[in-house]
Order: C-alpha cells, then sequence, then structure tokens
C-alpha cells in the first residue's frame, strides 16, 4: 500500500473531522473558552458544537466545566495535555502528507 495511503488512514478520526479540528484549533490557542466564545468563533450551532464537544471529552481530548456565575449557567473547555499531544501527533502527520 501507497505510504502516503496509509499516512492518511492512520490520521485521528476526532480530530480529522472539520469541526471537531476547528474546535481544537481554537482551544489550542487560548487557556480556556466558555461556549459563547466557541460558539461566536466556529460558526457552529448549539446543537452541534455541544454534539462535537462531547466527542472530544468522551475521546479525553477537552475538559468541560459548568459553572454558575450567579444564576447564569457557564460552560468552560480546555484542551487536555492528552487533546493537545493528539493535536500535536495529527498536524505532524498531515505536515508529512502533505510532504
Amino acid at each position: 500500500m501507497n505510504e502516503q495511503i496509509q499516512r492518511l488512514i492512520d490520521l485521528d478520526r476526532v480530530i480529522h473531522e472539520p469541526a471537531r479540528l476547528m474546535i481544537m484549533m481554537v482551544l489550542a490557542a487560548v487557556e480556556e473558552a466558555d461556549f459563547l466564545f466557541l460558539l461566536n468563533n466556529t460558526k457552529l450551532t448549539k446543537g452541534n458544537l455541544s454534539s462535537h464537544l462531547t466527542k472530544l471529552e468522551d475521546a479525553g481530548y477537552v475538559q468541560i466545566e459548568k459553572e454558575f456565575v450567579g444564576k447564569i449557567p457557564r460552560t468552560v473547555c480546555r484542551v487536555t495535555a492528552v487533546g493537545q499531544d493528539a493535536l500535536d501527533q495529527y498536524r505532524g502527520q498531515m505536515q508529512a502528507i502533505m510532504g
């Protein structure tokens, strides 16, 4: 099998999905982000963003904390060390594929 094709097959499918990649890139650029910040920066719908965040959390790539500021709920997201490592590995794989 062609080496480049094998590299594509080996990509992390959790991160490779465009919406999740966008979320990971935004979160990697900041220390933490609340749901509204992610919503505005990714242009995803609330339901779509929530669904993708759940998949990233299930993979251990993001940490999600729900808190209240006064009586207003606030959801804060951060990239975990595992998530940062996975993103770094993904970047390396993509660079190798692209040449």
